[in-house]
């Protein structure tokens, strides 16, 4: 009797494999032809197949309490730099990831076209390098600055790297498209077009989020962490921190064609009056020029305000070699605007939720340091994730990512820092001792050795030490000091040297305030900095 038990219990158990096999291949045959690959034309020869779900494989309004099995393991808001990289990196992992992107469609920007060395060598710890491959992208190799008629180049140094390693330029929209695509290459991974209303909370913890289709039916999305990473014009960043967004200036775009740069494969930077001018190549055939405009507003470009000021004021400044591509850049009409943020971390902790990217931290994009600090955010918090098994312990995730804030600070603020407080100084200004700041920096940058291999170690994001900044920043002050007393001082000139001292501090020391000095200068001192992960089943 126990015997045919055995076989009876045997053959239920067949029977129903066999049925559940059956049902789970009619289902998936039947999401194949309802949802599938939607292929997405990009620009020229660059194509790409961003894999996008349909309304109907959401989870759709799945109960708080009771988040389904097959619901993702994170929800990341954003397919950026920042949220595709995260979104590749953590389905690679293993996680089941849903990202939710407004517009999958390439897009066409002004900035975050460059590429650092330190940049690339995140790219590359992720396993993403391959996504400046067929994009027409431009290996840079460092910096050419001019001021006054005089000039001076300032190469990375990456004798100690790969031949492989070095800053890369290119078309923003391609780049970001490539990562799109090999992201949603991943079965695990789920790239939809939405846009994101709303977090879903419960008791003060983010379930999920609530957003619109592409066909504006309003659905919800749950997982045990939501990531956050909708740019610079976040929506949902006031959930999670205190936003303290200031405006310095904006950048005017531009694209000289069909003419190579004085100096072959570097950035150009022109000290200009008022505020600096940035030069480099986006494709072999392409050069993006941005002028930054001081203050808020710019020139109207309807009525020809902006274009009559960039050939009056703007053009007079601008290499020989590049001024009639320049004017002729102008003449085309092709001109776009962008206001330059800077935002310092300022989170608070919320159970089931991150903010990551231009949503979470913005510096001036003068040093293009921006994609820099998002993919060695990205590589740290999947460094974070890797030990647990699962995120459904929101309380203990939360108290965990406090580590993540700490660990960030010595790269993020030095890029940041640096980025605030060359601007300042690279800036006009009637002020002597700040005109006097900006001139020693030229003159130091110029010396060579590590008088430019510093300085252009911590912009590349090769050294992103806070010490070095410190030390290299004070010593332009120092340098411009000396240049005053040397041979005779006077009265005069030390009563100048203090007040260069005094505005030298009066730029950098309100900038460490706000990235926070514990954190960055001793975050071995901060509790959080040894928080372990939590123990997960």
């Amino acid at each position: 009797m126990v015997i045919n038990d055995q076989y009876f219990l045997g053959g239920i158990t067949v029977a129903t494999f066999l049925f559940g096999f059956v049902v789970l291949f009619t289902l998936k045959r039947k999401r194949e032809k309802k949802g599938g690959a939607t292929s997405m034309a990009i620009n020229g020869t660059y194509k790409n197949n961003i894999k996008m779900t349909t309304s109907s494989e959401v989870n759709g309004h799945c109960s708080l309490e009771d988040i389904a099995e097959s619901s993702a393991d994170v929800i990341i808001v954003g397919a950026g730099v920042a949220g595709s990289a995260l979104a590749y990196t953590l389905a690679k992992d293993g996680r089941r990831v849903h990202v939710i992107e407004r517009d999958l469609t390439e897009q066409d920007r002004i900035v975050g076209e460059l590429l650092q060395p330190g940049g690339y060598l995140k790219l590359v710890e992720l396993g993403l390098e391959d996504c400046v491959n067929e994009i027409d992208a431009q290996r840079v190799f460092g910096y050419a600055l001019y001021m006054d008629g005089k000039n001076t180049r300032l190469s990375y140094p990456l004798e100690k790297f790969h031949a492989d390693v070095a800053g890369r330029s290119f078309h923003n929209g391609r780049f970001i498209q490539r990562m799109r695509e090999k992201a949603a290459s991943l079965p695990n991974l789920r790239m939809e077009q939405g846009t994101v209303t709303s977090l879903v909370e419960q008791k003060g913890t983010v379930k999920g989020v609530q957003y619109k289709t592409k066909n504006g039916q309003v659905m919800s999305a749950y997982a045990p962490l939501t990531i956050v990473c909708d740019g610079c014009f976040s929506n949902l960043r006031r959930s999670l921190c205190n936003p303290k967004v200031d405006v310095p200036s904006c950048f005017v775009g531009l694209i000289l064609e069909n003419i190579d740069l004085p100096h072959i494969n570097h950035g150009h930077v022109i000290l200009a009056d008022p505020s600096p001018i940035l030069f480099y190549k986006i494709s072999s055939t392409e050069i993006r020029c941005l002028v930054d405009v001081p203050g808020q507003n710019v020139p109207s470009i309807a009525n020809g305000e902006l274009a009559h000021y960039l050939k009056t004021s703007v053009a007079p400044q601008i290499p020989p070699e590049l001024y009639k591509s320049f004017i002729a850049a102008i003449d085309k009409g092709q001109i776009k605007t962008m206001p330059n943020r800077s935002m310092p971390a300022d989170s608070h902790p919320t159970p089931g939720a991150l903010l990551l990217g231009d949503a979470f931290n913005m510096r001036h994009p003068l040093t293009g340091g921006g994609m820099t600090v998002a993919l060695s955010d990205v590589v740290l918090i999947r460094d974070l994730l890797r030990p647990l098994h699962n995120l459904h312990d929101s309380s203990a995730l939360c108290k965990y990512f406090e580590s993540f804030y700490t660990l960030r600070k010595p790269v993020a603020s030095t890029i940041n820092t640096l980025a605030g407080a060359l601007y300042k100084v690279f800036c006009a200004s009637p002020d002597q001792a700040r005109q006097e700041m900006r001139d020693a920096c030229f003159d130091y940058l110029s010396l060579g050795g590590i008088c430019s291999e510093g300085p252009i170690a911590l912009l590349s994001g090769l050294n992103p030490r806070p010490v070095s900044l410190f030390f290299h920043f004070f010593a332009v002050a120092i340098y411009g000091v000396g240049r005053l007393l040397i041979p005779f001082p006077s009265p005069k000139k030390v009563w100048l040297g203090a007040r260069l001292i005094s505005g030298a501090s009066g730029i950098i020391f309100p900038i460490i305030k706000s990235e926070g000095v514990r954190q960055m200068f001793f975050p071995a001192t901060v509790p959080a900095y040894y928080r372990a992960p939590p123990i997960t089943k």
